[in-house]
């Protein structure tokens, strides 16, 4: 007999653990994006800001879109569509990968940021 359906080795973990942590990597990805957090930690503050270094980093926040993207869709699609909703291994093989992207966006971020210091 098995405790949860879906999951024959008996491990469960709640969906709501890996959402949330996907809502929490999209909130860091959003801030260090848009909210000035990468550009304000890479570049200096806005009154003595790096012009080239801010624009280097642009260039790194529009190649991290495209993971970002990725991560934000499958985040949704693991919860509105049923095929994936209704199979708890697919559900958690979704939500992991979508965490896995949000890193590689943030990965992506820091990196150029990095690079981009003068």
């Amino acid at each position: 007999m098995q405790a949860v359906p879906g999951r024959p080795n008996g491990w469960w973990i709640s969906p709501a653990l890996p959402t949330i942590a996907n809502v929490l990597l999209a909130v860091l990805w959003l801030l260090s994006a848009f909210g000035g957090w990468g550009t304000t930690a890479f570049c200096g503050d806005p009154e003595q800001r790096d012009a080239v270094c801010a624009d280097h980093y642009d260039v790194a926040v529009l190649i991290s879109f495209l993971p970002a993207l990725g991560a934000a869709a499958l985040g949704v699609a693991a919860w509105t569509a049923p095929a994936i909703r209704r199979r708890p291994d697919r559900l958690d093989s979704v939500l992991a990968v979508s965490a896995l992207l949000w890193v590689v966006a943030e990965a992506v971020l820091f990196v150029g940021g990095f690079l981009a210091k003068p």
